[in-house]
């Protein structure tokens, strides 16, 4: 995950297959999944059924400071939530921004998105912060 290497220790007697299986699908994705066509078919079939998109554009100034907040928020949620970045500026992603009933003048924003019954939320912000982002996912997971 993120070039960080985790360990499991294999030396605990508790550790079973179900605990392997959670240790494995929590960091086998990276904390933070950029949407693209290579990746769209595993973040479609993942295992965790809350997405949460960071909609943004790539190229602005401010983007590798909304990064580093996001992904120490995704931190927090790992194995709850996908996290997940969308850049705006891309044509092949412009389906999913209106599928979000997003305009361009609205983002960034963060759209969370459960897969069974799709249920959604949109939070249009500013700025990124590892509050606001807690704050949003732990309303909806409410």
């Amino acid at each position: 995950v993120d070039n960080d290497r985790r360990d499991l220790d294999m030396n605990s007697k508790d550790v079973d297959a179900e605990k392997m299986t959670r240790f494995i699908r929590m960091n086998e994705l990276r904390l933070v999944t950029e949407y693209n066509p290579v990746t769209a078919i595993g973040v479609m079939q993942s295992s965790l059924q809350l997405h949460l998109l960071l909609i943004t554009d790539k190229m602005s100034p401010k983007h590798p400071k909304r990064m580093r907040k996001y992904r120490a928020a995704a931190e927090l949620f790992k194995g709850k939530i996908l996290f997940i970045l969308l850049d705006s500026n891309l044509n092949s992603n412009e389906r999913i921004v209106s599928f979000f009933k997003l305009k361009k003048s609205q983002l960034p924003a963060l759209a969370i998105f459960h897969t069974p019954d799709e249920e959604q939320d949109i939070l249009t912000l500013d700025e990124v912060s590892v509050e606001r982002v807690q704050d949003f996912c732990n309303r909806f997971l409410q």
